[in-house]
């Protein structure tokens, strides 16, 4: 059980102070209806309590729902705390157990080193998309990490790419799909700003260095097929497959404030050999 307590600057109520602190309404709703909760020198308090200068206060983040653990799968860890983990996810891994991938996801790895804790991931990441994916180990850290996480994604086109520019526009559902998505009047606002970094030898392909202004399904890979150049290996939008056999897309690094002492932590990963052998 993850405990974190706050102290109080003045005279004020308990729900003041948690809020001043960054913990949710949503939060606190759970907290009030779990034993021990919400506590001053191990006493249950309620919201409406008030505290003083130097109080306390205290809360219990108690987990019960947990995926089935896997201590045979291997993913490389960039940074672990005791409120976040962040991996390395290689390509051909699902984030989330499915139908078909029950126990081979990163959920089950999460699970084997963390053990009993609810699995959260902050930035979520396509089966073949390779790169960073930070998981919260509390809901009190999902709901900062969520507020502070910036990405950078590497990707690989199909095609010259000379110019930095920017992609706006909004993103929908395929008619008759749970997973194709395409641009659409009807869909959400999408943005993706985008800068070359290298072009192949064999002016096949251009890496990009990506960021996002919004965080829509398969954005990126929607956005640079509207603009005729998919990415390299993504059968569903229209990549040639010829020379990598998975959409050529990393989460390259992160940066965030930690959710409890501001630090700002900064993380990169290698781009993987399939990737930089296009180029």
């Amino acid at each position: 059980m993850r405990k974190i307590s706050f102290e109080a600057k003045c005279e004020e109520t308990v729900l003041d102070i948690l809020l001043s602190n960054n913990v949710s309404k949503r939060l606190i709703r759970k907290l009030k209806q779990t034993s021990g909760g919400i506590t001053i020198n191990g006493k249950q308090v309620r919201t409406i309590d008030k505290v003083f200068k130097g109080d306390r206060i205290t809360i219990s983040l108690d987990d019960k729902k947990s995926l089935e653990s896997n201590s045979k799968l291997n993913v490389p860890v960039l940074f672990d705390c005791d409120d976040l983990i962040v991996f390395d996810k290689p390509c051909n891994m699902p984030v989330h157990p499915s139908i078909k991938h029950q126990k081979d996801t990163l959920g089950n790895y999460f699970s084997y080193l963390c053990k009993g804790i609810s699995f959260r991931p902050v930035n979520r990441l396509d089966k073949d998309t390779s790169g960073i994916c930070a998981v919260a180990k509390n809901a009190f850290a999902a709901k900062l990490l969520q507020q502070t996480l910036e990405k950078t994604y590497y990707a690989i086109v199909c095609g010259t790419i000379n110019k930095e520019g920017i992609i706006d526009a909004p993103i929908g559902r395929v008619d008759g799909s749970i997973i194709t998505r395409k641009i659409s009047d009807k869909g959400q606002r999408a943005v993706t700003h985008y800068r070359p970094i290298k072009h192949s030898d064999n002016g096949k392909y251009t890496l990009l260095k990506i960021t996002l202004e919004t965080g829509r399904t398969h954005q990126i890979r929607v956005h640079f097929s509207h603009i005729g150049y998919p990415l390299a290996g993504d059968d569903l939008y229209g990549g040639n497959c010829s020379d990598i056999n998975r959409q050529a897309l990393h989460c390259k690094s992160i940066r965030f404030l930690h959710p409890i002492t501001g630090q700002e932590i900064r993380l990169d990963s290698e781009l993987p050999p399939d990737m930089k052998k296009l180029i």
